[in-house]
């Protein structure tokens, strides 16, 4: 398998568990602060990392330069995280997921400006195309909220959010020195939680743990060990493989996974109106990688 095809199966990968976070986020968001829960979140997924970093092969030399790159890569994502659980207070999951497919219009942009990564007509129709989708989820399929532009608030604060992780993902390459994905991501996630815990301090203090639902100790869980451990390595491997760009096209597939979710928790499908907007990412996705076929057979 190539590492292109190695990178897409990653971002395929990707997609399915950054899903989850949605419907399990929505429903423990209001039970404890963004801040306490992302600081104890990437304390575990930190711990996570760091235990398999360790037991493989320590840290490598290259993984100690130059320290102020992991500050600023689990800075940004720490914003990102935080604006999202903000966010899913009032957004709906599928609707917070539209907001998500709209990073790769913004991760090209980053793109070019950090690593002069251009697209292709093609290309650039497909992030149109998913953006046009996304843009029919957020706004509901209601046309009258489209022209006077009524975005609910929780949509507002995590698009602020998906502008941080869209600028992160060439952040990654433009920063790599050498090391790798498994490594990369120890020392980011090591960042983040200190970040977190230092500006979330007032906030974990105030939180009362043992009195926390189960949903919100769910909601940790899986965003630690899967939304957090394993979709950081994920992204940070396919980000060295693949364009900034194409590396977020695949999330387009999440409203499309974030459905499924809700259906396997119990919850009702969205309306068939909405179902045209997520139908929209998911050919978007599927022009990106008729692209990368195009381009092997030339």
């Amino acid at each position: 398998m190539s590492a292109a095809a190695r990178g897409h199966l990653a971002m395929l990968m990707f997609s399915a568990l950054v899903a989850g976070s949605f419907p399990l986020g929505a429903a423990a968001a209001n039970d404890i602060s963004p801040l306490a829960l992302n600081a104890v979140r990437f304390v575990l997924a930190t711990v996570i990392i760091g235990a398999i970093v360790a037991v493989r092969s320590g840290l490598p030399g290259p993984a100690r330069r130059a320290p102020w790159r992991y500050l600023l890569l689990g800075g940004v994502f720490a914003i990102y995280f935080v604006l999202m659980f903000e966010g899913l207070k009032s957004a709906a999951p599928v609707s917070a997921a539209a907001v998500f497919t709209l990073t790769p219009v913004m991760a090209a942009g980053f793109g070019w400006i950090l690593l002069r990564q251009g697209v292709s007509g093609r290309i650039a129709a497909a992030l149109v195309l998913g953006a046009g989708g996304a843009i029919w989820v957020i706004f509901r399929a209601d046309l009258s909220a489209l022209i006077a532009f009524e975005v609910g608030r929780g949509e507002a604060i995590y698009l602020a959010g998906c502008l941080a992780h869209a600028f992160y993902t060439p952040l990654v390459r433009r920063l790599n020195r050498g090391e790798s994905a498994l490594v990369f991501t120890f020392g980011t996630l090591v960042a983040a939680a200190a970040i977190l815990l230092v500006v979330g301090g007032p906030a974990i203090a105030a939180t009362d743990w043992t009195n926390l639902p189960a949903r919100a100790w769910v909601a940790i869980g899986y965003t630690a060990v899967f939304a957090s451990a394993g979709t950081f390595t994920l992204l940070q491997f396919a980000s060295l493989r693949l364009p900034a760009s194409k590396v977020m096209a695949y999330t387009y597939l999440v409203p499309a996974w974030v459905t499924v979710w809700g259906v396997a928790l119990g919850d009702p499908l969205p309306e068939p109106r909405l179902l045209v907007g997520v139908g929209l990412t998911v050919l978007a996705l599927l022009l990106l990688l008729r692209d990368d076929a195009s381009v092997k057979a030339t």
